[in-house]
């Protein structure tokens, strides 16, 4: 069993960083297929909410299938859609097609995001101990590998549709790899058997029939995943405007804000798992939205260039744990519905990373880019007063104590670690 949760682990990690390979590589080529369509920024603005918009469709769709038919079987078949998706955009001609192929790869990143994520919820839970965030740190750095290869790829001179071909290849061929060492159903029987034990059997027809309804503190955790995600689609898409803009730094130097923050993104999940296998996920979640507010407010009120990048610094460190905290929660409060609850979770969260950008460019009509950043402060504010309700989904184990925040968290829930 400790052989195949190990297995189960790396397998997981090769979806993740396909993940970020993937839509990297799209962002890489995006002048490239914009050129090559023959349209300009205003339209492909307008065709980006196609991809947002497959991607929803795709989560929502896909949570309950991974509850029913199991995430082993679930997402190789997600992965092998995202991957063979990516190439679609790439071979696009016009402004109708490359939508077209933005729905599709909407579609197969939704479909992966979801069941990848209900699948690292199993995982962690049979480790008994935090790894959520070391997924997501793998994610960020697929995306780096993207961002290396493709400007090797087009320093070379190849064409869009070559490169994205390549990449759907050799990621179609990692999600075959990677699949026959995902967890097996009877790993998970074993685990859901432990954890009945434990509870002493309290798996009734009542219990059954609330796993139906959605539970409250799902919507509560998507709420938060809303505030949390729109704030990281603002650093996304305003970091660098912002240092430009309102401090007048060049463009190379603007630059680094994104870089600062996105460095600081990965840089935390990397870490998070010890920390909150140290103090519990609710402090990951308060203390993090707090430092980022903090960060934030740096942004807000700094006169000096340097300042600024060091509150974009701050602003990824901070929120680099809470995402991670939140999809592992909502998994983790009923395995048999994990992949329906990770769905909400996910879904509100993409929206708000969507709405993000959009929200910060509407304000700017009323005032300056800086005071418009006090929206996000207020979502890193307000996540961080709610970040008690990630304390009793998430499962306790050796050396990952009783979250103080959360007395009433059950350690029932808690599997045999392993190492």
């Amino acid at each position: 069993m400790q052989r195949s949760l190990r297995a189960a682990r790396i397998a997981t990690f090769a979806y993740f960083a396909l993940n970020g390979l993937v839509l990297g590589m799209w962002v890489v080529h995006i002048p490239a297929i914009e050129q090559r369509a023959g349209i300009g920024h205003a339209v492909l603005g307008s065709l980006l909410l196609l991809l947002g918009g497959g991607a929803f469709a795709g989560m929502q769709v896909v949570g309950p299938l991974a509850d029913r038919f199991g995430a082993r079987t679930v997402v190789p078949v997600s992965a092998a859609l995202c991957a063979a998706a990516v190439v679609l955009p790439g071979l696009a001609r016009s402004g109708w097609t490359l939508g077209a192929a933005l729905l599709v790869l909407g579609l197969g990143n939704g479909c992966l995001d979801v069941s990848m994520n209900a699948h690292a919820v199993q995982v962690e839970r049979g480790y008994g101990r935090p790894v959520m965030s070391s997924f997501h740190a793998v994610y960020s750095l697929g995306a780096v590998a993207a961002s290396l290869i493709g400007a090797r790829t087009l320093s070379w001179g190849w064409s869009a549709p070559v490169t994205l071909g390549g990449t759907a290849v050799a990621a179609g061929a990692a999600a075959l790899l990677a699949a026959p060492a995902l967890l097996r159903p009877e790993h998970i029987s074993v685990t859901r058997a432990a954890e009945a034990a434990v509870d002493g059997g309290a798996t009734g027809r009542a219990a059954k029939q609330a796993r139906r309804r959605t539970p409250p503190r799902v919507w509560g955790l998507a709420a938060v995943a809303l505030m949390v995600m729109l704030c990281e689609g603002v650093a996304n898409d305003w970091s660098v405007l912002s240092v430009r803009d309102v401090l007048g730094a060049s463009a190379a130097t603007a630059a680094l804000a994104y870089g600062a923050f996105s460095t600081a993104m990965t840089a935390g999940r990397l870490v998070t798992d010890r920390v909150s296998a140290r103090i519990g996920p609710v402090a990951v979640v308060r203390f993090g939205a707090s430092t980022a507010a903090a960060g934030m407010a740096a942004v807000v009120l700094s006169p000096w260039v340097p300042l600024a990048l060091a509150g974009w610094t701050v602003f990824g460190a901070g929120l680099s744990g809470c995402v991670p905290q939140l999809f592992s929660a909502a998994g983790h409060l009923d395995q048999e519905a994990a992949g329906a609850n990770v769905s909400r979770v996910a879904g509100l969260g993409y929206l708000g990373m969507l709405a993000g950008p959009a929200v910060i460019g509407a304000l700017t009509r009323l005032v300056p880019l800086n005071t418009a950043f006090v929206l996000p402060l207020a979502f890193c504010a307000i996540a961080a007063g709610a970040a008690g309700l990630v304390g009793a989904a998430a499962p306790a184990g050796p050396g990952r104590p009783a979250d103080p925040a959360d007395p009433a968290r059950p350690s029932a829930g808690a599997p045999t670690a392993a190492p």
